[in-house]
């Protein structure tokens, strides 16, 4: 199977328990798009899947006290 660059932002073990359980649906549904010929609209499927992934772990994040004394600290 192919590879892209971009999968490596696909991995979620490093995340926390609930962040992982956010991240993996993303990172599974990177695989199955893996599997789709490699042409410019799988590399965009890709891409938007990503910034969707990130969005739903920022909205997880929202309002979490903690973060910002991670962030910062």
């Amino acid at each position: 199977m192919n590879t892209e660059h971009i999968m490596q932002f696909f991995a979620y073990a490093h995340l926390p328990a609930h962040l992982q359980a956010i991240s993996q649906p993303f990172a599974e549904q990177a695989d199955r798009i893996m599997g789709l010929p490699r042409n410019p609209e799988r590399t965009v499927a890709l891409r938007k899947l990503l910034e969707s992934k990130d969005a739903a772990v920022r909205a997880a994040l929202a309002g979490d006290p903690d973060v910002g004394a991670k962030v910062a600290g």
